[in-house]
Order: C-alpha cells, then sequence, then structure tokens
C-alpha cells in the first residue's frame, strides 16, 4: 500500500536542458485520482518530488529573515515539544503563493465528498480566494503557511492544526531537507484515533522535494452502518542528528 500511495505522476517530470515546468505545471501534472484514493483510503497520500533541490533550498533561506514572518513560535515555551517554526505574514512568497493556490481547487472537492458523507453541510468553493473570504467573514485573516526548523533532540507532539471556526480539512508538508544527508530521525508520523479501538500510526519516511497531504482534523470512514468519522493528529518523531526543514501548507486563515 505505501508504494501505491507513494507515487503519483501521470507522467515523468523530467525538465529538457532550457525549461523545468512551473510550479502550476507539475501540480497539474499530478494523478489526482490516485491522490483522491488515498485519502480516501489512508487520509493521506505521499507524493513523488515536486519541489526542486534548489527551490527547497530557496525557501530554507527564507529562515533567518524576519522580513517574511508575521511571527515566531519557540515549541517548548508551549509544550509543543522541541523546535521552532514561522509564520509567513502576506504577501507570500511566490513559490508558497502558488503551491497554495495549484493545489486547493484539486481539493476542495474531495473536502465537500468528506463532509458530505458525514452529513455536515459544507460545500467548498473552486478557488482559494472565495474560500479565504469566507474565513475573512469569520475574522479569520492572518496567513498560516509556515516554515518548520527541527535540530538534534527536537520533535513536534501530536496536534491538530485549526485555528478558528472555518477550517480546510485538508493540508499539505513539503519536505525541504533531505532524510539520511542533512538529518536523520524526524519522522512524519499520523495517528488516527478510531471508535471503540485502539490508535493507529502511520509513520511516513520522505524525501526532500516530496509532498504528503493529509486530514487537518478527521475523515470519514465507511462502517457497516455508513460513514463514522475518525480524527487524526500529526507530530514528528524526535531527530536524531543535523537539521531538518519542512513547509507547511494550511489553506484556512487564522484568528
Amino acid at each position: 500500500m505505501a508504494e501505491r500511495a507513494a507515487c503519483f505522476y501521470t507522467e515523468t517530470m523530467a525538465s529538457n536542458e532550457n525549461s523545468t515546468p512551473t510550479i502550476s505545471q507539475r501540480i497539474e501534472r499530478l494523478d489526482w485520482r490516485a491522490i483522491h484514493d488515498s485519502l480516501w483510503e489512508l487520509g493521506y497520500a505521499l507524493i513523488e518530488p515536486v519541489l526542486t533541490a534548489q527551490e527547497c533550498a530557496e525557501l530554507i533561506r527564507l529562515y533567518p529573515c524576519d522580513d517574511h514572518f508575521r511571527s515566531h513560535i519557540i515549541m517548548a515555551r508551549y509544550r509543543f515539544g522541541r523546535g521552532d517554526y514561522k509564520y509567513f505574514k502576506y504577501p507570500l512568497p511566490l513559490l508558497v503563493q502558488e503551491l497554495r493556490e495549484c493545489t486547493y481547487p484539486h481539493l476542495a472537492p474531495i473536502a465537500t465528498e468528506w463532509h458530505k458523507v458525514l452529513g455536515i453541510p459544507v460545500v467548498f468553493p473552486g478557488k482559494l480566494s472565495t474560500f479565504l473570504s469566507t474565513c475573512k467573514k469569520h475574522g479569520q485573516t492572518r496567513p498560516t503557511p509556515l516554515l518548520l526548523h527541527y535540530e538534534s533532540g527536537d520533535f513536534n507532539c501530536m496536534h491538530q492544526d485549526v485555528y478558528g471556526e472555518t477550517a480546510f480539512p485538508l493540508q499539505m508538508t513539503c519536505f525541504l531537507s533531505q532524510a539520511g544527508e542533512d538529518y536523520d530521525g524526524g519522522e512524519f508520523v499520523l495517528v488516527e484515533q478510531q471508535p471503540r479501538a485502539q490508535s493507529k500510526a502511520e509513520v511516513i519516511p520522505a524525501k526532500r522535494g516530496q509532498i504528503v497531504i493529509f486530514t487537518t482534523r478527521y475523515r470519514p470512514v465507511k462502517g457497516t452502518r455508513g460513514y463514522y468519522r475518525t480524527n487524526l493528529r500529526h507530530g514528528v518523531s524526535r531527530v536524531r542528528r543535523g537539521v531538518r526543514y519542512t513547509l507547511g501548507i494550511i489553506y484556512h486563515d487564522g484568528k
């Protein structure tokens, strides 16, 4: 299952000598049917590298410059774990904005399907800008995409990224560092809390440039009497060596 869930391209994305596909082109070339099926079956989909090594390095280089960010969170202060992260401010860096805008229209129908089977009367609009207008009506105007930074001994406790009344049920993590080279440990972890059953964990190793799309809070699971809701939390295991950076893409704005 992990192998099937990890490769979602409909065609090879190799570039020629003179051009590299744009972010939009790379996103459009993904096998969104396979991603759809993996999200329904597992609650997540791991995608083969979308970002280039250069793009990952460019995002990492933003981290020391506070001009790009609205806030800096030291996890240990709030017992979130160890490590730190920074929320971007508007306008977002172009690469971050493109990733957020280009993936949202593919995920909105899945989010609407999930809410429909769970009996939640919400239809997500096809454009991110329209959805963010809804966030604004509920007082949610602060951008939520963020860069996360971990060093040896750091980790992120299991949590959910909900910042207000309006929340999109899917989000992404983009892996900017290379496991086994830049760092060891630091695996992405999902834990699903199943009703009347033991919790189930998924440990998701990823390479630089890959993206994992996963549920923000809950997902529908089909039972003998229809669909029921299971809650999921995500986190990062302890980094044993080196430095690990990731980009988080959350679609709803926060208060």
